[in-house]
């Protein structure tokens, strides 16, 4: 499974996930990150239910994976992840922005544009259909 999360990979990003302590009170020592990811990474990639995991193969169920997940993500480390990769392909210069596309469909309006008014409907809605 190291193929989904090599050592390389793994050494540039472990620095952004916390580090799960066990608790005092006793119980389960908490999954490693790495294992975590790994598993998470893994069910991105084939497209499998969260349920379907294989607990054995990676050691980590699937309440554990979405909790971390979850964690994770109000953590910001993907957006810290993403930060991460840009400035090094910045810093080496391989940032090809030739291939950049914003699509304007998703920017926000200022003060919300202007009002489109009422639609007029299609006459075809009431039209007699001549598909039968």
């Amino acid at each position: 499974m190291s193929q989904l999360l090599p050592d390389e990979l793994w050494n540039e990003i472990e620095q952004l996930f916390p580090v799960y302590q066990t608790s005092p009170e006793g119980g389960r020592p908490p999954v490693d990150s790495r294992r975590v990811l790994t598993a998470v990474l893994f069910v991105l990639k084939t497209g499998i239910g969260w349920k379907d995991l294989p607990t054995e193969a990676f050691a980590v169920s699937y309440k554990t994976c979405l909790r971390r997940l979850d964690e994770w993500t109000e953590l910001g480390i993907w957006q810290a992840m993403h930060e991460l990769f840009l400035a090094k392909l910045r810093g080496a210069d391989l940032l090809d922005w030739s291939r950049v596309l914003v699509d304007c469909s998703l920017v926000k309006a200022p003060l919300g544009g202007e009002n489109a008014g009422r639609i007029r409907r299609i006459g075809a809605a009431r039209a007699v259909s001549t598909a039968c």
